[in-house]
């Protein structure tokens, strides 16, 4: 089945095309654009393309049942999302403040969705609908499926599938598990007896028919010990892996949640399938009038090209999310997106980028991978480049020499994450100068994160060294080719492990690069990031070693602030900071010096005025006559 038009969000549109029912409703907590880079969407068009009716209801109002009500009861079930980001992270800045815009609402409102949306939206499906089967699905409901550390209450929370008693949660990129499911429902099998598929997870009163599972501690356990937490945490992490992966169980009170094992990722004809769907590519016009959805520009010139990461960053969730089997797109699919994106009205010949979770992996890692899965107590990257790892920029060449011949386009740029440690193993130095020649667009944005060792240790990071080498490779490149171009480092501070003395020896590094950065991200501890767990718990879960953690507002602050220690508004933190660490000799006129002593200027300045008040009182004294 094709639908060459926006999906029905209304009873009008289901009567255009025919349909006096659906068979799925998805509900979304973001507005809704048809575009392969908004997860509801390409679950949309993978069931429509298998031949079911699926209709959006996107953003509802969930202060009562009517929007919900709004598309009627669907043959087979809702399927629920939070949207791209989980609605937490959407809400509130690191700080816990509320943010002002929502980028994935029509003119960037904020408040259009609320806090915990998934949980949300299914307890008004269940006051609307009853007994309608209910399956999760999204970012917000793949990092929360386990009992977690939540940063906003400041607490364990249960399993999102316990807490919104949906029926099934569909974990990881959904393609292939929404499609079983569905054939499954449209042969009459009832949702409580489809217990079975990879990449999925359920709730059993017992677990007399589960079989080959590891049961790790249990929420009331894990509430109750962080050596606990840190274990089960540890399990999961180490069975995230499709080939060896076991089934895991949790239990909560007399529930009990049970994953799957995850599923295999697609393979390229697959992920060009899912690409290769009918999408509109843009938002729904009912948001023009105010003004469209602002998160389309980000992606509206960009082409996703692969999935999965094998980098393995301690903060990044994409091990629990798209895991490290990296999967990519064939050349040709690529190509005729890039045709397609040069025929849309508003195209200026820019591709904004080619990547995806990073840029610069096109395969597996290794032929181990896809044999006998990622290694369990291996990383591919960290601390140094495994001897397994193959190490290949040439099918990415390749690719984007294509693209750069592709009629009306000017310009290819590669914006998403590269890893420099990566390109740094390869020794063919071509990709770095094809690169810098025809793919930066002046400022090429890497993320070194840190450069103190011990920070970058707990980061998954390579050291520092590796950066500095990269800096120069492309310093050098740039003027080899006569181009100058400017590297533009994301930094991270207060990441756990990080020391004042962490943050002032980054701060000692900028001052030497001569580099004031303009953003400095603070760690976020967001839901299945072993960061996360050693925020929480001061221990590494797989070393379990005791790992410091900066947690005062106070720390936090001065951490950040000594990243951008030359500007004025950081100054009382800086020498707070500084003073503390017993670091004085960073306060001065020194060249090494990061502030100034405004205390000596200022006792300088005190001694002038008085010197001048002193000499008023003589000048104002009348002279003796003569």
């Amino acid at each position: 089945m094709i639908v060459k038009d926006f999906l029905p969000v209304s009873r009008q549109d289901m009567e255009k095309l025919g349909w006096d029912r659906l068979d799925f409703i998805l509900v979304t907590g973001d507005a809704y654009v048809d575009h392969p880079s908004f997860g509801g969407a390409v679950i949309s068009r993978v069931l429509v393309d298998a031949g079911y009716r699926v209709g959006i209801i996107a953003q509802p109002n969930w202060r009562t049942v009517d929007d919900f009500k709004k598309l009627g009861r669907p043959t087979y079930g809702f399927l629920v999302t939070a949207g791209n980001i989980d609605s937490m992270v959407n809400h509130y800045s690191v700080n816990k403040k509320r943010r002002k815009t929502d980028n994935f609402s029509p003119g960037g409102e904020m408040g259009l969705r609320p806090d915990r949306a998934t949980i949300v939206y299914t307890n008004m499906l269940r006051q609307a609908f009853k007994k309608v089967p209910i399956i999760l699905g999204g970012i917000e409901a793949s990092l929360r499926r386990f009992a977690h550390y939540d940063y906003w209450d400041d607490k364990i929370r249960r399993s999102i599938l316990v807490d919104s008693e949906a029926n099934m949660l569909i974990y990881g990129m959904g393609e292939k598990q929404v499609l079983e499911i569905a054939d499954y429902m449209k042969a009459g099998i009832d949702i409580n007896d489809i217990t079975h598929i990879p990449g999925t997870c359920y709730t059993t009163d017992n677990l007399e028919s589960v079989y080959d599972a590891i049961e790790i501690a249990s929420f009331e356990e894990i509430t109750n010990s962080k050596k606990a937490y840190n274990e089960a945490f540890k399990i999961q992490y180490e069975e995230q892996d499709p080939i060896r992966g076991k089934r895991l169980v949790q239990q909560h009170k007399k529930t009990y949640l049970v994953q799957n094992p995850p599923v295999m990722p697609l393979n390229r004809e697959e992920l060009d399938w899912v690409h290769g769907l009918h999408y509109m590519r843009d938002y729904h016009p009912m948001y023009e009038k105010k003004g469209g959805v602002p998160a389309i520009q980000e992606v509206k010139f960009s082409i996703i090209s692969e999935r999965g990461c094998f980098g393995s960053c301690s903060f990044c969730a994409l091990t629990f999310h798209q895991g490290r089997i990296v999967q990519s797109r064939s050349h040709e699919s690529i190509l005729e997106e890039a045709k397609l994106i040069t025929a849309e009205k508003d195209f200026k010949g820019y591709i904004h980028d080619v990547g995806g979770p990073t840029a610069n992996f096109r395969a597996p890692a290794c032929d181990n991978q896809l044999k006998r899965g990622s290694c369990k107590n291996k990383q591919c990257l960290f601390p140094e480049p495994c001897s397994q790892l193959k190490v290949d920029h040439q099918d990415l060449l390749k690719l984007l020499r294509e693209l750069r011949a592709v009629p009306k386009v000017k310009k290819v740029f590669v914006r998403s994450g590269l890893r420099y440690d990566y390109i740094m193993a390869d020794r063919n130095k071509q990709f770095m100068k094809e690169l810098c020649e025809h793919h930066v667009s002046g400022q090429l944005k890497v993320a070194p994160e840190h450069i103190s060792e011990e920070v970058l240790e707990q980061m998954g990071k390579p050291c520092g060294k590796t950066y500095d080498e990269f800096v120069k490779l492309f310093k050098r490149t740039n003027k080899e080719i006569g181009k100058e171009q400017y590297i533009v480092p994301y930094l991270m501070s207060s990441h756990p492990g990080s020391t004042l003395k962490s943050a002032i020896k980054l701060a000692e590094y900028l001052r030497d690069i001569n580099y004031t950065p303009e953003q400095v991200q603070d760690f976020y501890p967001t839901p299945g990031t072993l960061s996360t767990a050693m925020f929480y718990t001061g221990l590494n879960p797989i070393t379990g070693e005791a790992v410091y953690v900066p947690k005062s507002w106070e720390e936090k602050q001065m951490q950040r602030a000594l990243l951008q220690y030359k500007n004025p508004k950081n100054y009382d933190l800086v020498v707070k900071a500084l003073k503390l660490a017993h670091r004085e000799d960073l306060i001065g006129d020194g060249p090494k010096c990061l502030v100034r002593d405004k205390t000596k200027y200022r006792d300088n300045a005190n001694r002038r005025d008085n010197t001048r008040g002193e000499q008023g009182k003589h000048s104002n004294r009348r002279r003796p006559k003569r």
